[in-house]
């Protein structure tokens, strides 16, 4: 398999804002949304106000910055759907993207440029909802990037092959009832080999399954490079 996190790695340092460019570096932080902190906070994971206010009070908190993380975060959230579990006795429950709270109908631009592979409205419950696949190019290989939860507006009317420069706005934030039932975010993914999927990837893992998918789904802080790329 391709080795696209060495490659990103070394392609550049520098700083790229998934909402645009007049959201800086330094208005981005990280919140921790695993399981162990939501049980700390006494956070029913399946109420969706709950962690919807949590949420905007942890960015009021922090001078109105806007809440990320999750890269291979263990969570609770979803339990609630039965979408993520696997077997019996195993739930994917391991989080593969990067998550960015922010208010439905927020724009999100395109850190590297590419051309839409696929998209698809996902409506499982917990699932991504409108999804947008991009298709790029890094030295002469193939790697795909995986934005979910967005607005249905944002899959109307795209093309497959529809070509974006980097910087350019591909979207659109969606509202709870279209995103799968989250506070408004973007799941963001990096993914190697798409696997012959569609509109969609998995962006969670069992703890079985983890070896391959951390492989196949680098850090995608990696081409974003908030607060160094070496954390999260």
């Amino acid at each position: 398999m391709k080795n696209i996190e060495k490659m990103l790695t070394n392609l550049s340092d520098e700083f790229s804002s998934i909402f645009g460019k007049s959201v800086s570096e330094e208005n981005y932080i990280q919140i921790d949304l695993s399981e162990n902190q939501l049980i700390k906070l006494n956070i029913d994971p399946s109420d969706s106000d709950q962690l919807s206010n949590y949420i905007t009070e942890f960015s009021k908190s922090n001078e109105n910055k806007i809440p990320y993380g999750g890269y291979l975060e263990k969570r609770n959230l979803y339990q609630r759907s039965n979408h993520f579990s696997k077997n019996a006795v195993e739930n994917r429950n391991i989080h593969l993207g990067l998550d960015f709270w922010a208010n439905a109908e927020t724009s999100v631009f395109l850190p590297y440029a590419g051309a839409v592979h696929s998209f698809a409205n996902n409506k499982n419950l917990g699932d991504y909802g409108p999804t947008i696949i991009m298709k790029h190019e890094v030295l002469g290989d193939d790697f795909y990037s995986l934005y979910g939860h967005l607005s249905e507006d944002s899959i109307s009317g795209l093309k497959v092959g529809d070509y974006f420069d980097k910087g350019t706005e591909i979207a659109k934030l969606g509202k709870y009832e279209v995103n799968g039932n989250y506070p408004p975010h973007l799941h963001f993914q990096l993914i190697v080999d798409l696997q012959n999927y569609y509109g969609d990837y998995p962006g969670v893992s069992t703890l079985f399954d983890l070896g391959y998918y951390r492989y196949n789904c680098p850090n995608p802080n990696l081409i974003l490079n908030i607060n160094n790329k070496t954390k999260l």
